[in-house]
């Protein structure tokens, strides 16, 4: 589990940082790796502005409902503004890994970074 937390907050560096292979994932890669680089993917053209901050982080608590798009439930951080920037840019995005359950709550730290 602690592998999956440094591989999601990797993840989530890159999404502040435009990078080439930002938002691939090789076959190899566990279901959880797979969606943290998707999230990723999702966040790393961002319009958000830290203000005078270095960086911000949260955690995105959701499911994937039938269609295996993701809904939101709950967004851990004390930035109302990043809340609303997460649910805006994640819910309801089709997720492209079949290995995911339907219905299951995921957790995925994210770090956006100056």
């Amino acid at each position: 589990m602690k592998k999956m937390s440094v591989v999601c907050m990797a993840v989530a560096l890159m999404a502040a940082v435009p990078v080439a292979t930002a938002g691939e994932a090789t076959p190899g890669d566990s279901p959880k790796a797979r969606i943290c680089v998707q999230i990723g993917g999702l966040l790393q053209d961002r319009a958000f502005n830290l203000g005078d901050r270095e960086e911000v982080s949260a955690t995105v608590r959701f499911i994937l409902n039938a269609e295996k798009e993701i809904v939101v439930l709950s967004v851990d951080t004390d930035d109302a503004r990043l809340e609303a920037f997460v649910k805006a840019r994640l819910n309801y995005q089709k997720v492209a890994d079949r290995d995911l359950e339907e219905g299951k709550a995921y957790k995925v730290p994210i770090r956006i970074t100056a």
